[in-house]
């Protein structure tokens, strides 16, 4: 399938300040659980040493939600891309204290890594919560879910895979809702937005917004 280059990032590589325990996790364990990017495209059940169903989260933040279902749900494997090294080094900290085997990180843009290194029809479910909303009307264009990476995303789910985006900006809902909704490849799971799946947990700062009225939107599509 041929992808439209794209130029406009959909984050600002902010890398923040890591503590020593991320700094030190990074060191350690990354060589352990994470994969270098690379052009070519990566064989999942050996990159895992087994065969089993294969969720890929793209934007993981510090990792709390990530940690939480690979622990759930150890009969999956979970691969995490993020471009922020705190955030990084963060999941590494909550994978290593329990030792978590199900799952792996890669530190690159996920189009670059969707391109490159997913191969077409492997994935059986991908994550996206609460990707940067850029709330200006002038950085919408910054969005990740746009009909280009949507097309991408589907190309690289397996028949019958899903799809599962949150957010708490009801106009980025919107958004995704017709983006998704008008991807050939893709059918939602319920009659507009979803109930939140108990596979999601609800995370203390999802949790305080929901106690001050703010909204949360789930959508779950379907490979057709």
């Amino acid at each position: 399938m041929n992808t439209p280059h794209r130029a406009i990032r959909s984050y600002v590589l902010r890398q923040g300040r890591r503590t020593d325990a991320q700094r030190r996790a990074s060191a350690e364990l990354l060589p352990r659980f994470g994969i270098p990017y690379s052009r070519e495209p990566l064989d999942l059940d050996r990159v895992f040493g087994r065969a089993a169903p294969k969720i890929l989260e793209i934007g993981f933040g510090m990792g709390e939600t990530t940690a939480r279902i690979a622990a759930s749900h150890p009969g999956n494997d979970y691969l995490g891309i993020e471009v922020h090294a705190p955030g990084v080094g963060s999941l590494l900290q909550r994978i290593a204290a329990p030792g978590l085997s199900n799952v792996r990180i890669i530190q690159h843009d996920a189009v670059e890594v969707l391109e490159s290194m997913i191969a077409p029809a492997c994935l059986d479910g991908v994550h996206v919560f609460f990707p940067d909303p850029w709330p200006k009307k002038r950085h919408h264009k910054r969005r990740l879910i746009q009909p280009p990476f949507v097309a991408l995303l589907a190309s690289r789910m397996k028949q019958g895979a899903y799809v599962h985006v949150a957010t708490d900006w009801e106009d980025y809902a919107q958004q995704i809702m017709e983006v998704l909704s008008i991807e050939p490849l893709l059918a939602n799971t319920a009659d507009g937005y979803a109930p939140r799946p108990g596979q999601r947990p609800l995370t203390k700062f999802e949790d305080r917004g929901l106690k001050l009225g703010h909204g949360v939107w789930d959508l779950v599509f379907r490979r057709v």
